[in-house]
This record gives structure tokens, sequence and C-alpha cells, in this order.
């Protein structure tokens, strides 16, 4: 991949995981239409619902997560693309959902262009990993975030590089459908390039199978192949097909504020649970 190269190594860290500095978690897979969005919006949801306090960074072009919070296009004068490119900091690109806890640093069609605009700037996969490594600096008491969770580009471009640069981590939504692995195999080749050039503590914190039907054949099959073939690193929790979770977005609702009786709703509350005991079992180790 062309956008990662040695010459870009900086000091090769991630941000820190020491108090006052939050968990940084990419949702990536190059593949469109998993749930990548989908789950962004509804673990960030099921993370602040539990206390903890969450931004989602939108770094698709298509800004689907900021749409799917109720972010207006007209609202978003300040977005992720102005601050990649250098003209603000993240905190102002920041809006408040109508979720507590969860705000979002919203995305416009304009990041599209990013990588031409970066060109060869040497510090143009860090450009995030920078702004996040600054934001709960100076921050009011009890305003600081726990975790962040990037909502990558359907693409292995500069856009999730820089998010990849940045993460502590990788959750990779899979939809229960016949290429599933042959698109995961792409996936771990980049998070290993990306680990050995720009971020060594890069991990993969776990893959969620998402839009599973239990009556078909074919995403049971799914299941088995992917959780023989990546073992403890596919979470428990299974993300169904359901129609409440594909209507929520119209009407700018994560499901858990949609329907939070639905099963949909009742997974990602279970997913968040798992995530949490995840990273309470790193800290320990």
């Amino acid at each position: 991949m062309t956008v990662i190269d040695q010459s870009n190594q900086g000091d090769g860290s991630s941000s820190d995981n020491a108090a006052g500095h939050p968990r940084i978690i990419s949702l990536a897979n190059q593949k469109g239409g998993v749930g990548k969005t989908t789950t962004a919006i509804n673990l960030g949801t099921a993370l602040a619902a539990i206390g903890e306090r969450v931004l989602i960074v939108d770094l698709d072009p298509q800004g689907n997560a900021s749409t799917g919070l109720g972010i207006d296009r007209r609202n978003r004068n300040c977005s992720t693309y102005d601050v990649l490119i250098g003209e603000a900091d993240l905190r102002e690109a920041i809006v408040e959902t109508a979720v507590p806890r969860l705000h979002i640093a919203a995305s416009t069609m304009d990041l599209s262009g990013l990588e031409l605009e970066l060109g060869a700037t040497r510090d143009r996969a860090f450009r995030l990993r920078d702004a996040i490594g600054a934001l709960n600096a100076n921050a009011a008491p009890g305003t600081d975030y726990t975790y962040v969770l990037i909502d990558c580009p359907p693409s292995l471009n500069l856009l999730t590089v820089n998010a990849m640069a940045a993460s502590h981590a990788i959750l990779v939504p899979l939809q229960c459908e016949f290429f599933a692995l042959e698109g995961l195999s792409q996936l771990l080749q980049t998070v290993e390039q990306v680990r050995s050039t720009l971020n060594p503590n890069l991990s993969i914190h776990g893959i969620v199978l998402t839009m599973f039907d239990s009556r078909n054949n074919l995403s049971n099959q799914v299941v088995a192949d992917v959780r023989q073939f990546m073992g403890a690193k596919v979470y428990d929790t299974m993300i169904p097909r359901n129609v409440r979770i594909s209507e929520a977005p119209s009407y700018g609702k994560p499901v858990l504020v949609y329907d939070l009786k639905c099963v949909g709703s009742e997974a990602y509350l279970k997913l968040a649970t798992e995530v949490i005991q995840r990273e309470r079992e790193l800290r320990t180790h």
C-alpha cells in the first residue's frame, strides 16, 4: 500500500493508555456494507449507556455515522477534514449527540480528497494520532473521554491508515456472508504492515460477526469458519439481522434509542460488556 512507508515512522507509538488518555479503537473493514458504521454508533451508545464517555470520530467521507446520530450536514461547519489538514483542533470539530456522554467529530465529503491534498507530507499518516493525543489535555474535570471509536471508510486508504496509526486496537465487523474470510485476510495483512511501520502497539481487539441469521445455513457455516480461523479473537456476541437496526439511522438515532427492547439493541449492549471485559483483561496482563 503506497500510503504506508518507513519514511513516515515518526516515533512509531500510538497514544498513551495511562490515566487521562482514552482507549482508541478503530472499526475497520475494507468491505462495504458489513456494519462498521452501525457498530460504531451502537457500540458507542452502549458504552455511553453504561457510564463511559465516548467520542466517535467519523473518518468516512460519506458521513453516515454523523447522519445516523442526527447531525445535519448543514451543521458540520468544522469536520474531521479540517482537523486532518491542520486547520482545527479535534475539540473544535466535536458536537454533542442526543445520547448523554456520547459525542461525535463529524465528517464531510471533503475527506475524499485528503490523500491528494496531503500528498507526500511527512507526517500524513500521523495527523489523527496527534489530534487525538491532544484531546484530553486541559480538559475540565469529568469531561475527558474514556473511549474513542473511529469509523473508518470502506477502503484501505490514507484515512484508514491514519486511524490504525492512532489506535490501540482494531475492531473488525464481519458480515456472515460467503467472502467474509477473504476480506479479513487482506485486512489482517494491512494491520501487520501498519504494526511493522507505523504503530508497533496495534492489536486486533476482536471480530464481531454481523447480520447473523440463525435460519440461514450459510450464516452458520461462516460463523464456524471464522471461529475456527480466528479463535478467541471472535467475540461471543453476534449482531443479528434485525429490521429495527436497519430502520434506526433514517431517524438519526442509534437502535438503542430507537427501540431499546429489540434483539439488535440487546446484542449491542452485550457487545459493549464484552469489549469492556476484554479491556479489563488487557490491563491485568
